[in-house]
């Protein structure tokens, strides 16, 4: 081989390193930045006397005599969306899916250097909850009111509507909460029936229970929240219900997971609550396998996609449930990992058998694509996360981040004056938020970023609590998969490539089965005689 020729090839395997390395860092995630900044959005969602370490700077104090009509303090919490009611019901379910994802992931959580953010955005849930409980029979379950509230576009700061709040008691029942739930038991939403257009608890309370006694278990040990789960599953439709949706309302798939994880973490289970428990997996394999449209029986037993792949339950914040979905999926994972068992599908009444459908590594795979097209790899090319990538939603329907900021206009604004400063106005947000995931696109996976197309372009809090949990699984398995890639520092796409070029220019250790091929130095008269230049 001459020099020249020698040159060539190098130069084109230098290309070639370059397509493979844009390529591959074309289709990567900054795990790490999704996983910091969806952190970042609880801060711009908090209700209350900010902290003296509260980043997110545009904000300010908000929300300061909530309670005062009722005689409670009632300061605190979060408001769940782009409005300022602070619903009770689904601001549990935020704070439970950060509380998970932090016992699932903590150790890669506090690797990333997270994990006092995610800490402090549980805490500012929870004490706002321990405030709310005043009595041993009763929860304050809301604060503001949804129609009055929706009637204005105004910052939180400046907030005219009304404050009221709700509670349920034993007169009033809720049983969407736990003992006190279980001993009056009513639907929260015929007790507080201003909730009934905004957060109507449509699966009833019996999922709640079975939820909430599951927990209790987990973190106190004590068996009788696990004989209460055992006993009441039939019943309460625990192993009866076969669903293709998980949300802060139908929690059945959450708790068929949360109980399957009773066969790896559980030492001291008898053989009547082991068999209930292979009955609660079963129904949360249907629904990792409806999530995977793995199920027997077509599109009545699968949840719906879009042509990109995207999970579609409904058209309204359909992302919740594609955030919700790649969680459940994540943990499941690891429940087929430590029982080194393969995921089965089977029918919604078979109760055993079923086909091996995937192994745990598809089905975090599977997880891993939701999570990916929440952060960009769709046909929008557009990331659903706020302020992750280079095109994200600009104007999203919320009101603080669609108006001046009060740390440095207070100049106050009314009503009814926001919705022509603010909500009308075509311009961007003048404050992006951070770490929010938006409604989402159509089923045609498409998606319009103009803030009164609230379906798309509304965040919600429940929408990134489960992405908290998988963001810091899949940075954990990209920095194994790192170390395991290669003795060197590169990327496994870089040593590759450099593999390649080293094999080109005979560079190798491994002798001729690891370098190319070379000609011989050809001789003056061989050379002259194909007139090839000396």
């Amino acid at each position: 081989m001459s020099d020249v020729s020698g040159r060539f090839v190098v130069a084109a395997a230098v290309v070639a390193v370059s397509l493979v390395m844009a390529t591959a860092a074309a289709a990567a995630h900054d795990y790490g930045e999704a996983l910091s900044k969806s952190l970042l959005y609880f801060e711009a969602q908090r209700s209350g006397r900010l902290p003296h370490n509260q980043r997110v700077r545009w904000r300010g104090h908000s929300g300061l005599t909530d309670g005062l009509e009722q005689g409670v303090d009632l300061v605190g919490g979060y408001y769940d969306a782009g409005d300022h009611v602070k619903f009770g019901l689904p601001m549990a379910f935020t704070i439970t899916m950060l509380s998970w994802s932090v016992v699932e992931y903590g150790d890669e959580i506090a690797a990333a250097g997270e994990l006092a953010h995610a800490l402090h955005a549980i805490k500012w849930g929870t004490d706002y909850f321990i405030k709310a409980h005043t009595h041993p029979n009763v929860l304050w379950t809301q604060v503001g009111d949804g129609d009055s509230d929706h009637y204005c576009w105004q910052r939180p700061e400046d907030m005219t509507t009304s404050r009221h709040a709700y509670k349920v008691d034993a007169e009033n029942p809720g049983s969407e909460l736990f003992e006190f739930g279980d001993k009056y038991r009513g639907r929260y939403d015929a007790s507080v029936e201003v909730v009934k257009n905004y957060y109507p608890s449509s699966s009833g309370y019996k999922d709640e229970l079975l939820w909430a006694a599951l927990w209790l278990h987990r973190a106190t040990g004590r068996r009788d929240y696990l004989h209460y789960a055992v006993a009441n599953a039939d019943d309460f439709g625990g192993t009866g219900w076969a669903v293709s949706e998980f949300s802060w309302d139908i929690k059945y798939a959450g708790l068929q997971v949360l109980a399957s994880q009773l066969l790896v973490e559980e030492k001291h289970l008898s053989s009547e609550q082991r068999a209930v428990v292979e009955k609660y997996r079963s129904k949360a394999e249907y629904y990792v396998c409806s999530c995977m449209g793995r199920n027997p029986g077509g599109a009545d037993h699968n949840a719906g996609r879009t042509p990109a792949g995207l999970l579609f339950i409904r058209p309204w914040n359909n992302l919740q449930y594609v955030s919700n979905a790649a969680f459940l999926l994540t943990v499941y994972s690891d429940v087929l990992s430590a029982l080194a068992q393969p995921l089965r599908c089977r029918g919604p009444e078979e109760d055993d058998g079923g086909e091996a459908a995937a192994d745990a590594g598809e089905v975090l795979a599977f997880a891993k694509s939701q999570a990916d097209y929440i952060l960009g790899t769709n046909p929008m090319a557009t990331s659903y996360l706020v302020g992750y990538g280079e095109r994200y939603p600009r104007r999203v329907h919320h009101r603080a981040a669609s108006s001046a900021s009060y740390q440095h206009d207070k100049e106050f604004i009314g009503c009814l004056q926001g919705f022509d400063a603010a909500y009308s106005a075509g311009r961007e947000n003048p404050h992006d938020l951070v770490g929010a995931v938006v409604g989402g696109p159509n089923a045609k996976d498409v998606f319009t970023d103009h803030r009164g197309w609230y379906m798309q372009t509304e965040a919600c809090t429940y929408n990134t609590a489960p992405m908290v949990g998988v963001f810091s699984k899949l940075l954990e398995l990209e920095r194994r998969r790192r170390e395991d890639a290669s003795p060197s520092s590169t990327s496994p796409a870089g040593s590759k490539a450099e593999y390649y070029m080293c094999y080109c220019m005979n560079r190798n250790p491994g002798g001729a089965d690891h370098n190319a091929g070379r000609t011989r130095r050809a001789s003056s008269s061989s050379a002259r005689s194909v007139g090839v230049p000396k």
